[in-house]
């Protein structure tokens, strides 16, 4: 049995945009600070994180109720946002750039297809986002079904810390006692293959997100590919 852990952004979806425009429009909100996450790297970082370098560079002294009231804001934008459809118009944007693409990335429906109905695998999920975050992403383009728990950005306050929340999610969720080899992550950025060494698990990566394939491949992953197209390769190289 293999556990696999997905992350969200950049490995199954990509939501053009719409995750860091909810982002904004809630710190203005709740902090009246405009724009706040300009500059900030989103990704591979846990929602709470995020927030508190927002609120570092905003020079903002959060206080009692406050991350909760923005959590709150920023998942009622959410709902709103990734239902908008791309803009025509880039900005001069590569078709490769994050807020160029909406939807599931290439091969990952299929690749899910082919992962769920084996019985040697457990499908869950390991992400930053705040769980109701994952949820309205992955719902809003019929994922969210793939999976049957998850360790999510509000578990832990580093995303390494997320592996044992995700495991044990796992162990209750019906999947058997793993050895750390049958534990791998799939993800898309630097943070992702670091997350994976720190906990001595295996880690497959994808670059369709955050960070290019040779960088993927020099931070350390196992396995990385361009896209999850090749669905046989890539099930094989899951399971193997």
């Amino acid at each position: 049995m293999k556990l696999l852990l997905f992350d969200v952004d950049g490995t199954l979806v990509l939501t053009g945009g719409a995750g860091v425009r909810a982002m904004n429009r809630a710190f203005l909100d709740v902090f009246g600070v405009p724009d706040a996450f300009r500059g900030v790297k989103m990704a591979g970082g846990t929602d709470p994180r995020l927030l508190d370098e927002a609120v570092a560079r905003a020079g903002i002294t959060l206080e009692d109720g406050s991350s909760r009231a923005f959590e709150q804001t920023y998942l009622r934008h959410l709902a709103e946002e990734i239902r908008k459809p791309l803009s025509p118009d880039t900005g001069g944007l590569p078709p490769s750039h994050p807020r160029t693409w909406r939807g599931p990335l290439p091969g990952v429906t299929d690749l899910l297809e082919a992962l769920l109905p084996r019985d040697d695998v457990f499908l869950a999920l390991l992400t930053g986002n705040y769980t109701k975050g994952a949820e309205i992403k992955l719902s809003h383009f019929d994922l969210w079904r793939y999976f049957r728990c998850g360790a999510f950005g509000e578990d832990a306050a580093l995303r390494h810390g997320l592996v044992p929340v995700a495991v044990a999610r796992a162990r209750t969720a019906g999947c058997p006692h793993l050895h750390a080899r049958d534990v791998v992550i799939v993800g898309d950025t630097v943070r992702d293959v670091d997350c994976a060494r720190h906990a001595g698990i295996g880690c497959v990566a994808v670059a369709t997100g955050g960070d290019r394939a040779d960088t993927l491949r020099d931070a350390g992953a196992d396995a990385v590919f361009d896209t999850f197209e090749n669905t046989a390769a890539v099930v094989e190289t899951l399971v193997s």
